[in-house]
């Protein structure tokens, strides 16, 4: 009957709790031929070899340091072992570090410790670790059969070479099968095989080991000298995680990968066992589980032969601290050998390659090293090619250090539309600059060398653009006012909804009004961010507050406006160009000068970002979105008119000269209807400016001044306070009640509109007579109504119509703008 091979690593048996819990994981494995390698208990190998050194350098005090690790070994043997199991245990333990205090003196001597001292020194760590628990496991006698401890020098036979260890397989399968016990009763007996790993022997017969991730190398040779029909390689993670989970909190388990794909991800720096342990596994075709010994009940990551996985793309990962360079020069171009001669050279200086890409035209050949190495590889490449550079066919040799390298890893991949446009989209949208790409002609990975700043914002972005995370968007609110609140409140009771429906992880990190500002990481708390603000927050400071919303370890960053002041929409260009989405109902940026106007737009196309202000004209009323799909479809725009004042179209539609017109702007006031100064929509200055950036979505190059304005402030008011223009506003009634009469009499209504002509260009806000038939006669209190004459609707206007002011429906519209934000970025609404 096959065998089934465990091999736990060195946190699976840190002490006498985790060995416990070990033994109770092979207790309720039901298969009757278990090996079990084991590694040596946590953080002993090191100390191990620290001795080595620290003998080498003569620092001493060497005994003192032998005697914490075997305090360490008899605490966990005291604790599990009773009796003659125990005395035998602490006698072996005692005698091996009189040994190596004896090494370690002769070491401390001549100063030099060779590598066959080192692999002596540290394989105790593993003999250690598997006689302790094989005397337990036996103790407990809960698992059953017998317990043999095995040592596996005298199985394993290996060579080192340039690629590591080597294993000697003939030799091995021999010593295994003279060295295994076989029961000779029946095939099934049960034996469970308790194997040092990390350690073997070289040809001459002495000890030696399989390097770093030996262990795991060694669960992987005993699975195939022992025929396994499956490995399971215990760690303390769940599985195989399809990205860093330090980077991308929400990474997933991988539930399949095959061999391939365990091996790219391996080595683009994934915590995957390393693809040369696998090797033996992979020869024989025997499945490997990745399982949590601190969970064992879940069901881990299966690498095998053919998974039978849906998921296209398994996992993103990234290596840092790489170097990327190039050389490039027109010399090149056709010369045969080219590449021979440049990786000849790094070979014969033993620098490794990690990514190769070239061009057709054969112009340049850019590839990718370790960071440390960069500086010795641009001097073998000048030297390589010393007679080309200084007769000027090779151009440059380039090194540009600080880079990492994004890998996206998954069979699926292969013949799958549109995976490299959702990879390279992802970055774009992140605002990411790829220097470099390289894909193999498998398909089963697509690589890119991007900035190291970026990797943690480009591995997040890429990894949710597949749906295998949230799309994270930092969010920062400016202006926590009468709107601002308001949409802090809807989202308050919306993030969950998003979050569970459409993988949507928006998280407002900072809140700021123009004095001071809240600061969260990861995220404010959006039911509780009144009592955030007032208790937690220091004085604002516009640059600051943009930084900590443009977290480099976050894909994208919104900044929402809700205030009016122009010093923040002075900013708009600066954090557009740098990367952050913005969106506001604030009119002032789009209705400043038009060299500002124009600056703005060009920082947003430079920055590759979003800039959404819906909600600056009609608050929630989709009039620039119309007014935008007019024109993409082609259509002409002859002219628009309007009633874009909430606060106006209600003083006309309610007063009939019953009472004066200052009382009813008093009244109006009182009820919220108008700000906190009547005069700021009196003025009609708000409407030149809704008015000047419809003209502009229409191609008109007009500034406020422009616009023929009638104000309905009277000059001698136009200074004064609030309290004053409000007593004073009475003796003007009269001037008004006869404009009001003056237009009753000609059967027609007074409407404060605005206009624009697309064929004069002229732009006119004011106070004007309409026939009582006319539409903007006969709208409810506090509408707002635009009407669009056109090319195809020239006969009966396209007209948008509703609610144009309030908190609810403002906050609203910048909420629609947000989450149309999201869906540019990728999300799925």
């Amino acid at each position: 009957m096959d065998w089934r091979v465990h091999k736990f690593g060195g946190s699976s048996v840190a002490d006498a709790v985790c060995m416990e819990r070990v033994a109770r994981i092979l207790e309720q494995d039901p298969h009757p031929r278990l090996g079990v390698v084991l590694s040596a208990c946590r953080g002993v190998t090191d100390a191990l070899l620290n001795l080595v050194a620290t003998a080498e350098r003569q620092e001493g005090p060497l005994a003192e340091r032998i005697e914490e690790l075997r305090h360490r070994h008899e605490a966990i043997a005291d604790t599990l072992l009773v009796g003659n199991a125990r005395t035998e245990f602490l006698t072996r333990l005692a005698q091996d570090c009189r040994d190596i205090a004896s090494i370690l003196h002769t070491v401390e001597l001549i100063r030099s410790a060779g590598q066959p001292v080192r692999d002596l020194i540290a394989g105790y760590g593993e003999i250690w670790s598997t006689q302790l628990f094989s005397a337990y496991l036996r103790h407990r006698g809960r698992r059953p059969g017998t317990v043999h401890w095995v040592d596996a020098r005298d199985i394993v036979s290996v060579e080192w070479g340039p690629l590591g260890p080597s294993v000697r397989w003939d030799e091995s399968q021999t010593n295994a099968d003279r060295v295994v016990p076989r029961d000779s009763s029946t095939p099934a007996t049960p034996i469970t095989l308790i194997i040092t790993g990390f350690i073997a022997r070289d040809a001459r017969g002495l000890q030696t080991t399989l390097g770093r991730n030996g262990s795991d190398f060694s669960g992987s040779i005993f699975g195939a000298l022992l025929g396994a029909e499956e490995i399971h390689i215990w760690t303390d993670v769940d599985g195989v995680l399809s990205a860093d989970p330090r980077l991308v909190p929400d990474a997933k388990v991988i539930d399949s990968l095959s061999y391939n794909e365990a091996m790219e991800l391996a080595y683009f720096g994934a915590k995957v066992i390393h693809p040369q342990t696998m090797a033996p596994a992979v020869t024989k075709g025997i499945p490997i589980w990745i399982r949590n010994t601190f969970a064992p009940e879940n069901p881990g990551t299966l690498i095998c032969a053919k998974p039978t996985s849906a998921i296209a793309v398994k996992g993103i990962t990234c290596i840092d601290r790489v170097a990327l360079v190039n050389l490039e020069g027109a010399g090149m171009i056709g010369v045969p050998g080219t590449a021979h001669r440049l990786f000849g050279a790094l070979r014969d200086h033993g620098i490794s390659v990690i990514l190769i890409s070239q061009g057709s035209s054969e112009h340049s050949i850019c590839f990718a090293i370790p960071e440390a190495e960069a500086a010795r590889a641009e001097a073998v490449v000048r030297q390589a090619f010393d007679r080309e550079l200084r007769e000027g066919q090779i151009q440059q040799v380039q090194v540009d250090p600080g880079c990492s390298i994004l890998a996206v890893v998954g069979d699926g991949m292969a013949g799958s539309h549109g995976v490299a446009a959702k990879v390279f989209g992802a970055l774009g949208n992140a605002a990411v600059s790829v220097r470099a790409i390289a894909q193999g002609a498998s398909e089963r990975n697509i690589s890119a060398v991007i900035d190291s700043k970026f990797s943690a914002r480009a591995l997040r972005s890429v990894h949710s653009s597949f749906y295998l995370s949230p799309h994270t968007v930092s969010v920062g609110l400016i202006g926590p006012g009468v709107v601002g609140s308001v949409l802090l409140d809807q989202l308050a009771t919306q993030v969950e909804r998003l979050s569970r429906d459409l993988k949507l992880d928006l998280r407002v990190r900072g809140i700021m009004s123009s004095k001071r500002m809240h600061l969260a990481d990861p995220e404010v708390q959006l039911p509780r961010w009144r009592d955030a603000f007032s208790t937690r927050s220091e004085p604002a400071d516009l640059t600051r507050f943009a930084q900590h919303i443009h977290a480099e370890y976050l894909p994208h960053a919104i900044i929402i406006d809700c205030s009016s002041s122009s010093d923040v929409a002075d900013r708009y260009p600066g954090w557009l160009a740098s990367g952050i989405h913005i969106v506001t109902p604030n009119k002032k940026a789009n209705s400043a000068d038009l060299e500002f106007y124009a600056r703005l737009h060009e920082a947003r196309r430079a920055g590759n970002a979003h800039y959404l202000y819906e909600a600056t004209v009609g608050a929630g009323l989709p009039v620039i979105q119309t007014l935008r799909d007019l024109r993409d479809t082609g259509d002409a725009i002859h002219r628009i008119e309007g009633m874009l004042s909430g606060t106006l179209a209600y003083l006309f539609n309610v007063w009939d000269g019953s009472e004066p017109f200052s009382s009813v702007v008093r009244a109006a006031k009182s009820r919220g209807y108008t700000e906190p100064d009547p005069r700021d929509d009196l003025s009609g200055t708000d409407f030149a400016r809704k008015l000047i950036i419809l003209g502009r979505e229409m191609g008109l190059r007009l500034e406020l001044s422009d616009v023929q304005l009638e104000s309905l402030v009277p000059r001698s008011l136009a200074s004064c306070t609030s309290e004053e223009f409000l007593e004073r506003l009475p003796a003007f009634d009269t001037s008004m009640a006869e404009r009001l009469q003056a237009a009753r009499s000609r059967d027609r209504v007074l409407r404060y509109i605005g206009s624009l002509d697309a064929a004069t260009g002229k732009a006119s806000v004011g106070l004007v007579e309409l026939e009582r038939t006319h539409t903007f006669a006969n709208i409810n209190l506090t509408d707002n109504v635009v009407r669009f004459l056109t090319q195809r609707y020239n006969q009966n206007p396209l007209v948008v119509q509703g609610p144009g002011a309030g908190p609810e429906v403002t906050a609203g519209g910048v909420f629609g703008d947000l989450l149309r934000v999201c869906a540019y970025l990728g999300v799925k609404l």
